[in-house]
């Protein structure tokens, strides 16, 4: 198969400016747009999956990596859901031809529902065709990442700026800045009825220790004003990267498409 080229999108703001690393397959409609999640990035199995599918079925796939993520520039340390969003839009902005699909896996699925909030809001909501969310960390700095430490790492991460823990996903341990924690209160969702004006496919793994089960029902419920499905994996980890998830996933992309 072959590989589309690596673009370079440069970002300027009251930050210094950084250097986003974009990869966008040319093809039809609809485009199929990839949101990672925190700490992954462009070249994850999941993410080549999705560009696979793109090719096989002749579709344009947008791919990139957040600020401080993979082959894009920037401080990790002063990124934050903020820093991502406008990521995430600027790259929507110079990248995305016409209808798309969001794909959001893990935080990519919280930043997946805030693209499309902004998109509504600017009046091109119309150009979202369906959102598949995968593991979706909707208000994880609220909901999920507090709950995994213990008084003594929170007070840490207040006094010292940010704390590193071990991961099951990569050798180096995660960094968590209270930078991020305090930006997240500004983006939050959960609380009101969510409405995208598109179709919404959840897949969530039910053996999934970091995004459970019950927080992708909760964000379910909120769905009340969308056409909303929920595919529960029995065995199903959080990567959901096994041959047999990256099928599924792949067949629920097709349904999203012939929609």
């Amino acid at each position: 198969m072959d590989q589309p080229p690596l673009n370079k999108l440069t970002i300027v703001n009251q930050e210094s400016p950084r250097e986003l690393a974009v990869l966008a397959r040319e093809g039809g409609s609809p485009g199929l747009f990839w949101l990672g999640g925190y700490n992954s990035d462009m070249a994850g199995q999941k993410a080549q999956a999705v560009d696979a599918f793109g090719h096989d079925n002749g579709l344009a796939v947008t791919r990139f990596d957040y600020t401080a993520h993979g082959r894009s520039s920037g401080d990790f340390m002063q990124a934050c859901i903020s820093t991502w969003l406008e990521d995430a839009i600027a790259v929507f902005e110079n990248y995305a031809v016409g209808p798309q699909i969001l794909i959001g896996s893990s935080m990519g699925g919280w930043l997946a529902m805030l693209l499309n909030r902004h998109l509504t809001k600017s009046g091109k909501g119309n150009l979202i065709k369906a959102m598949l969310l995968i593991a979706p960390a909707v208000d994880i700095t609220k909901e999920l990442v507090p709950q995994r430490f213990s008084d003594q790492q929170l007070a840490k991460m207040k006094s010292d700026g940010h704390i590193e823990v071990p991961s099951a996903y990569s050798e180096e341990p995660y960094i968590y800045t209270q930078k991020l924690m305090d930006d997240g209160e500004q983006h939050l969702l959960f609380g009101a009825p969510l409405e995208t004006g598109c179709p919404v496919h959840i897949l969530q793994g039910q053996q999934d220790p970091d995004v459970p089960p019950g927080h992708a029902q909760r964000l379910l419920q909120h769905l009340m004003l969308d056409e909303a499905t929920l595919t529960l994996v029995p065995d199903g980890d959080h990567r959901l990267s096994r041959p047999q998830d990256l099928e599924l996933m792949a067949s629920i992309l097709n349904s999203l498409v012939q929609e």
